[in-house]
């Protein structure tokens, strides 16, 4: 128990309020006493169900202790500060509750010294409160949060979750933002609301994150962020919402029965590289299996502290006081991270971005973007940045060092005396055995399935193995004859396109299927086989599930679930009207294959792009749900370069539906799929190929007159005149999709969304600003080194010169960013995860 020491009278009013709560109250009277280290450890001030309690914690330095209120005896949920062995935390007679070292040094104070307080008390909600004589609240924990927020706590605009340099906030807008040193933007989640009056955000008990304000649904809420374990557990369950050390937002929960154990089930930023500063001034993040690391980018940098690499590295020998001339140093697939204010930009391929930068006195380091854009971004002396390094980073970094340039050395074990390393290679030695004795019985089962598989006394096994192979969802391999069979010899044909034909089939266990005979294929045996791993590794709702594969000499097939209702160009251009879709399907179709190219593009281990967006390949089920096919069989994007090979000769994809790079022999990547989405989505809501050209359109291409419309306000004109009596069309819905469509379809790349951002589009999430008029192929010009020079911005403004700023500015807020006032500054150009709102 806390060290409580009552005076010999108690003064009336303190009186009359213990008298007033009942026994089972946690009351704190006036002198209570808590001390970190000693005889009274483990002291502490309970609430009522013992949940939360306010006491002392290790902290991660030696002799040292947290004043926290945790839940469970080990979460801290609240924070006072840090002090040495013989601290307290002390509630004075003056009201005030005050924090102190062993020196009397105060470390904290809660400033109540005049208003009167008598008593403190702990909530069931884990709200810690300081009370005056009439039972009025002058001061709660939930008032001051400092790096967590908990269930029935709310924040409002204005406040503050920090955490050494970041801050997480709720702007009056209704946007959640992550900064860093309370000015760089590096997470963005938009609610972009200019009517709001006094918003607040709360952390629901099913796990979802929802904004508060009275203009909102009738004063009701938005939720605007889920957890993975969304609508799970019950009233055990605790949840908390907390602004780790490392820079990221993360929802927790816990059993309240399961002694503090915490787990994770939705954070910020997935990679945590993209938090901005992670690992300090000129350090690199990169990811060593799944734990992130931070390094220098050569020995030309020393660490700052070895006891904590996220401190970052500095150099040797300052740029000043070369003694030799400065040379470049190269890091391949990596991308510098500065403010925006502290960049200039020009367009040079790679090598030009280099040596400018070696000749310009005021450039230290640079970054050459391989995205199509051929940006070339220079670093101002006395930038603070930091780097990530990923294959799959589409950049090369130059930074400028005294030479000569000194690289990193691979890690390896250090030889010594120690007999640490004797050690190690014995381990590696054991480790070795015991793969090749695992690798000889692989062989060994492997030459007998090759070998013994077709014996008829193996016969009986061969059903039941596949049967399993089949539930367990790894890809069924099929021999062709097997094939040959369940298609009858290809008698049905379903439908062809750039890949090859298809065809329904029947397997042995009276599965329907849709068999794929591809054409001009011409991996190898283990190329193919990897890419089909690939394919089949993918799942989602909107994607057509992949059930096995044959790989025999020269033939090439694809097994995939059987959709009866086909694809969903058979709905939209089809005068049948038994096969009209309503309009609630037509918008569920577009908004469940927009989730499925963006789990492609952004939550596979390697961005898998389509090529080939078209009706012919979104599949419709049973339920009218949206299932993309033909996913994977292009190309997947080569890490090292991000590029497809462009030769006219291997463009796949379909006239109509081909974004322009793909015809200016430029970079392909995954924007080429938000171009071929945009046609699809324009189709959907007009029930018109998007290139037709009639006296309706006034001889223009659909896709244009559509636009022309839209600019008179006209957005009905391209509503399907077959939904005119259609109870369902909703025309907010209509203009949102025909705005999104004409976004997706601009001729930059860099000027299109994310798919991720398409989504948030849809769904209302994200507020748009009109979009430049699309143009048509004959009026688009490209080069391989230069770009037209207009360039508008999804959500702001544009100007039409690009000159550093406004060309950063145009970048910035294209992926989702906008200033939240003229103390923030911004990060510039790129974004490697357009909805997390980080820009590299």
């Amino acid at each position: 128990m806390a060290e409580t020491p009552y005076p010999k009278l108690l003064p009336l009013p303190l009186l009359l309020l213990l008298l007033h709560f009942p026994f089972s109250a946690s009351i704190i009277p006036i002198g209570s006493v808590l001390y970190a280290f000693g005889s009274n450890q483990n002291q502490s001030w309970s609430s009522p169900n013992d949940n939360f309690s306010v006491s002392f914690l290790p902290s991660s330095s030696p002799n040292s202790f947290l004043a926290a209120i945790s839940f469970a005896g080990n979460v801290p949920i609240w924070s006072a500060g840090t002090v040495d062995s013989r601290g307290s935390l002390r509630l004075f007679p003056s009201g005030s509750l005050r924090l102190t070292n062993g020196s009397n040094t105060t470390v904290w104070d809660s400033g109540t010294d005049t208003l009167g307080v008598v008593s403190a008390s702990i909530e069931d909600s884990g709200n810690f409160i300081l009370l005056n004589s009439r039972n009025i609240t002058v001061w709660s924990s939930f008032d001051h949060p400092t790096d967590t927020i908990v269930q029935s706590q709310n924040l409002t605009a204005g406040q503050l979750l920090r955490s050494g340099p970041y801050s997480f906030q709720l702007e009056k807008s209704g946007n959640l933002t992550l900064r860093w040193n309370n000015s760089t933007i590096y997470w963005n989640q938009e609610l972009n609301s200019s009517n709001l009056s006094s918003p607040s955000l709360g952390l629901q008990t099913n796990g979802a994150v929802s904004i508060f304000d009275s203009t909102l649904r009738g004063g009701g809420g938005a939720e605007t962020i889920y957890s993975d374990d969304y609508g799970e557990g019950n009233n055990n369950t605790f949840r908390f919402l907390k602004l780790d050390d490392d820079g990221n937002l993360r929802i927790y929960s816990s059993g309240i029965r399961n002694n503090g154990l915490v787990t994770s089930h939705w954070s910020a930023l997935a990679n945590q590289c993209l938090v901005y500063g992670y690992c300090g001034s000129f350090g690199i993040c990169s990811y060593n299996d799944t734990n992130p690391i931070c390094s220098c980018p050569s020995r030309n940098f020393d660490v700052i502290d070895v006891s904590d690499r996220r401190k970052g590295c500095k150099r040797k020998i300052e740029l000043s006081d070369c003694s030799v001339s400065a040379t470049m140093m190269t890091l391949d697939h990596t991308r510098l991270i500065t403010n925006v204010d502290d960049d200039s930009v020009s367009f040079a391929g790679g090598s030009s971005c280099r040596s400018n930068c070696l000749a310009n006195g005021s450039c230290v380091a640079s970054v050459s973007t391989s995205d199509g854009s051929g940006n070339c971004w220079q670093k101002q002396p006395g930038s603070f940045f930091t780097g990530y390094q990923n294959s799959s980073v589409p950049s090369t970094s130059y930074i400028k060092v005294c030479g000569p340039v000194l690289l990193n050395r691979p890690l390896v074990p250090r030889r010594g005396g120690d007999g640490n390393s004797s050690r190690v290679e014995l381990w590696i030695v054991a480790v070795a055995v015991v793969v090749g004795l695992v690798g000889l019985v692989v062989v060994e089962v492997c030459l007998w399935w090759c070998c013994c598989r077709k014996d008829s006394s193996f016969g009986a096994l061969s059903p039941h193995y596949t049967l399993l192979e089949y539930a367990s969802g790894a890809p069924v391999q099929f021999s062709y004859k097997e094939l040959q069979r369940c298609t009858k010899t290809f008698k049905e044909k379903l439908g062809g396109g750039g890949f090859g034909v298809v065809y329904r089939g029947v397997l042995a266990n009276r599965t329907v299927v849709a068999v794929k005979q591809l054409e001009g294929i011409e991996q190898g045996e283990k190329q193919f086989r990897m890419e089909v791993a690939t394919i089949s590794s993918t799942h989602h709702l909107n994607l057509v599930r992949l059930i096995g594969f044959c790989s025999e000499g020269r033939h090439r097939l694809l097994v995939y679930e059987f959709m009866r209702n086909g694809s969903l160009d058979s709905f939209l251009f089809n005068t049948d009207s038994g096969k009209l879709l309503t309009w609630e399907y037509r918008f569920n179709i577009a908004l469940g294959t927009a989730k499925g190219i963006t789990y492609l593009h952004e939550e596979c281990r390697d961005c898998i792009v389509h090529c080939d967006i078209k009706p012919e390949n979104i599949l419709v089920d049973d339920n009218h749900t949206a299932k993309v096919s033909d996913f994977g069989l292009a190309k997947l994007l080569n890490p090292k370069d991000n590029r497809y090979n462009k030769n006219m000769s291997s463009v796949r994809g379909t006239r109509g539906y081909l974004a322009p790079e793909w015809l200016a022999n430029l970079a392909v990547t995954s924007k080429s799929d938000v171009y071929s989405y945009g046609m699809v989505l324009l189709e959907i809501v007009s029930g018109r190929r998007n290139f037709d050209v009639s006296e309706k359109t006034n001889h223009k291409k659909f896709s244009i007159w559509a636009y022309d419309e839209f600019e008179k306000g006209n957005t009905e004109a391209v509503l399907d005149r077959r939904l005119a009596a259609d109870q369902t069309v909703d025309m907010e819905q209509v203009r949102r999709m025909v705005q999104t469509s004409f976004w997706c379809i601009q001729e930059q790349p860099l000027q299109r969304p994310t798919m991720g951002k398409v989504v948030q589009m849809l769904e209302g999430i994200t507020a748009m600003n009109k979009p430049p008029r699309p143009k048509t192929l004959s009026e688009a010009s490209f080069s391989g080194n230069s770009v037209g020079t207009s360039h508008g911005s999804m959500l702001g403004g544009s100007g039409p010169t690009r000159s550093s700023s406004s060309s950063a500015t145009r970048s910035f807020q294209t992926m989702g960013i906008t200033s939240s006032g003229p103390a923030s500054t911004r990060i510039s150009e790129g974004s490697l995860l357009g909805s997390q709102g980080v820009v590299l």
